[in-house]
């Protein structure tokens, strides 16, 4: 089996094993105790603190453990909010963020706090322009994500950092993806990690504040900040960062090897597919393709039958039938959207296999739901195609199939009351060369409305 979904979880690195179960035998009593047990956990606590500040590239009272990376943002961003409620109570985030971001971006706003989401480019990069003009006098906090989990696009941290501190605003970065390939760089504020994305234990985040910057912690506090500390996975966590960073830099060269290679092969070996994601600027690990006529679940499954685990942000794997808020705020492809995120270690044997077995298993699935054929072209001016309660990515399939049956500057009105047609109808266009006209409010659903220009 090949465990393709690292940027969801890497699995453990060998040197956080050995440091687990190390510390599992010394590191059990309390660390505030000053008797021999307590002194000697105290020890294993702060020498891991020593070894992720020093990754990190902070101050070792700058940083702190968490019981999880989305508990770091939680806290960051509440933290950092009330630190600077006299400035107000208004938050900027891209609109790419991870959820645990954009979840307390949702929170700001039930309290009666202001959101401002900064949009991406296609290829899911925001401009730092985009943040300085969503800046505001009354602005407390900005959100920027190192890079991107599900495209893998690497943003403009320290442009975005610069404009945020002339506004003498703090910037919270969001380093879970990246934090295994180096040290975040520009001025941010705040920044919080995840353990388990770089092969550590789940169950650790980190939080970094900066000195000098207002923060205020929320919650019930004490001494302890989130309680008795796991000390034998923190210490596991710290180990594994040390270690994939003496790896890195050789890692990331072969890993981006054979990601060139699949973002370069698949459209060769796989017809309608659309690559996404910066080109350049992106991780080592990560390349994310999107597939035209077909069900991202079932592809997936198909995959996995043939000994693949990867991820998804097609509607056709959300229970909410709505696509990816990454695909749809990029205006990419979302259906049959796969993210390959290579762990430490890939072959290029697994690469190949594959490659080898993605076109069968893309065409099985286009089979099956009756991807479309040529057609003779018909002299209508004008087809209405009802895809009503037809879900992704049946209403794209639809309108493949009947394009020919309009002529050349001909128009398709198709109906449809899929939340992922307003994302995939206008990329299809634009893989296609059709001409995407817009979308009209329809007796049930919505229009949209296709001009044929070849």
């Amino acid at each position: 089996m090949s465990y393709f979904d690292a940027a969801s979880s890497a699995p453990l690195h060998p040197v956080a094993r050995q440091a687990l179960l190390a510390s599992l035998d010394e590191g059990w009593a309390d660390p505030a105790r000053l008797y021999r047990e307590g002194r000697r956990a105290r020890l294993l606590l702060d020498a891991a603190r020593e070894a992720a500040a020093e990754a990190v590239g902070c101050r070792v009272d700058e940083l702190g453990f968490t019981p999880s990376g989305t508990a770091a943002v939680h806290a960051g961003v509440a933290g950092a909010l009330a630190g600077r409620r006299r400035v107000g109570r208004h938050l900027i985030v891209s609109a790419v963020e991870h959820s645990s971001v954009l979840h307390s971006a949702e929170a700001q706003e039930k309290e009666g706090g202001s959101v401002t989401r900064v949009s991406v480019d296609r290829t899911g990069r925001v401009d730092p322009a985009g943040f300085a003009s969503g800046l505001r006098s009354d602005t407390a906090l900005a959100c920027l994500q190192s890079a991107n989990h599900e495209v893998g696009t690497v943003q403009p941290v320290t442009e975005v950092a610069e404009v945020c501190r002339a506004a003498g605003v703090p910037l919270l970065v969001d380093a879970a993806q990246s934090l295994a390939w180096g040290p975040v760089e520009g001025e941010w504020s705040v920044l919080a990690g995840s353990a388990h994305k770089w092969g550590g234990p789940a169950g650790v985040g980190l939080l970094v504040v900066r000195k000098g910057v207002r923060f205020a912690a929320q919650g019930p506090t004490d001494e302890r900040g989130y309680g008795f500390e796991n000390l034998p996975a923190i210490v596991a966590a710290a180990a594994s960062l040390r270690a994939v960073r003496a790896e890195a830099a050789q890692e990331a060269v072969r890993l981006r090897e054979l990601t060139e290679r699949i973002r370069v092969r698949v459209p060769q070996l796989v017809p309608d597919v659309e690559v996404v994601g910066d080109p350049e600027r992106r991780l080592p690990g990560i390349v994310t393709f999107s597939c035209l006529y077909v069900d991202g679940e079932t592809l997936l499954h198909e995959l996995d039958r043939e000994g693949f685990s990867v991820s998804s942000g097609s509607s056709c794997t959300s229970s909410t039938l709505t696509p990816s808020h990454v695909l749809k705020a990029m205006g990419v492809l979302s259906e049959g959207n796969v993210r390959i995120s290579l762990p430490r270690g890939a072959t290029a044997e697994d690469v190949e296999r594959f490659l080898a077995v993605l076109p069968g298993a893309v065409s099985g699935v286009r089979e099956n739901l009756g991807a479309p054929t040529p057609v003779a072209v018909m002299k209508e001016d004008e087809l209405v195609v009802d895809a009503l309660g037809k879900r992704c990515p049946i209403p794209v399939i639809e309108l493949a199939k009947v394009i020919g049956d309009v002529t050349v500057g001909g128009l398709i009105r198709v109906l449809s009351d899929d939340e992922a047609a307003r994302l995939d109808i206008p990329a299809w266009c634009e893989m296609r060369e059709q001409e995407y006209v817009g979308e009209e409010p329809a007796e049930k659903g919505t229009a949209y409305l296709i001009r044929r220009l070849r």
